[in-house]
Formats: structure tokens, C-alpha cells, sequence
């Protein structure tokens, strides 16, 4: 725990290159049109906070808490999630980047991403469990060993799924999409 704590606080059009953010446990807070790109947020806990068009991108995130936390038109490129503190890590995206991310192994069950872009994204050994990816482009994301039992990509795009080599039982897909769980095998579908 840190020795700051800010709870039900909105922070608006923050730019950490002027003003720095400090390292502290944030509840409930919203924070808009901020740019916290480069920023180092290690050992930073963000608990049941909103982020709206807010830049992330390349962050530092060594042990950083993200506890049921909700991206709206953000971008978040270049982070390793798989830092993270994983306790309690509960993450959901509508409208947002991850590309060039890391979640290698993470816990995402049920989560939530809607309208999202993954390309070049590792999801590797991580659980979608009944999470809803619906919307979402995965160009030249990693899939490898993942588990997507039970999830919605009805409406996801552009991914590349081996169902030999990552767990797709229930999982919900779509045509012409759903030729992605056949590509490795290079047939000509007409």
C-alpha cells in the first residue's frame, strides 16, 4: 500500500511531462484526455478507476495494479501487462489500443473488450474465459496456449487461431472470420 491514497477524484487533460503523477492507490477515480505516455506507473494500484482517451503508451507497469479498471478510447501500446500485480488484475476496453502489448499468462475471464485492436499483441498462455471480444482486430496477435473457452469473437477480426495449440471449446465465432482457426493449414476456401 502506498502513502497516498485518492478516491473518487476526476484528473482531466494531465500531461505527466509537466505535471507528475504521483505513486499512490487511486479508488474510484476518472481520469480524461491524459497523457501519461513514457510515464512510470510501478508500484502505482488503481482500483475500480476509468480511463477516457487517455495515452498510456509504453508505460512501466513493474508491479503496477489495475483492479477492475475500465479504458474508453485509449491507447495502451507497448505495455507489459504481464508486470503487472496480478491479484485481482480485471481490466475491460471499449474503443482502445493495445498493440505491441504483452499479457503473456494473465487472467482475463470475463473480461470485456469491445472494438479493440490487438495487432502484435501477445496473449500467450493468458485465460479468456467467457470474456466478450466482440469488434476486436487481433492482426498478427499470438495466440499460444491461450485459453478462449466459452468466449464471444463472433465478431473479431483478422486473427490467426491454432485450435490444436490453445483451448477453444464453446467459444463463439463468426463467417467469414472463423477461417482463422484454419490457417495453418493453408487450405483455399471459396
Amino acid at each position: 500500500m502506498n502513502d497516498q491514497f485518492f478516491t473518487d477524484e476526476n484528473f482531466k487533460d494531465l500531461n505527466h511531462k509537466k505535471e507528475a503523477l504521483k505513486t499512490a492507490d487511486y479508488e474510484g477515480c476518472t481520469f480524461t484526455n491524459c497523457n501519461f505516455s513514457d510515464h512510470d506507473f510501478s508500484n502505482f494500484r488503481f482500483t475500480e478507476c476509468n480511463f477516457i482517451e487517455c495515452d498510456l503508451s509504453n508505460c512501466k507497469l513493474s508491479k503496477t495494479a489495475f483492479q477492475e479498471c475500465q479504458f474508453s478510447t485509449c491507447k495502451l501500446i507497448g505495455l507489459n501487462f504481464d508486470h503487472c500485480e496480478s491479484f485481482a488484475f480485471s481490466i475491460s476496453a471499449e474503443n482502445s489500443v493495445f498493440d505491441h502489448s504483452i499479457f503473456y499468462g494473465i487472467n482475463l475471464t470475463k473480461s470485456r473488450f469491445n472494438n479493440s485492436k490487438f495487432a502484435n499483441t501477445d496473449l500467450s498462455a493468458c485465460d479468456f474465459s467467457y470474456s466478450n471480444l466482440e469488434g476486436c482486430d487481433f492482426q498478427d496477435a499470438i495466440f499460444d496456449n491461450t485459453i478462449l473457452e466459452k468466449a464471444n469473437l463472433r465478431s473479431a477480426y483478422n486473427y490467426s487461431i491454432d485450435p490444436e495449440n490453445n483451448k477453444v471449446k464453446g467459444a463463439k465465432f463468426s463467417l467469414p472470420e472463423v477461417t482463422g482457426l484454419l490457417e495453418k493449414y493453408q487450405l483455399r476456401i471459396e
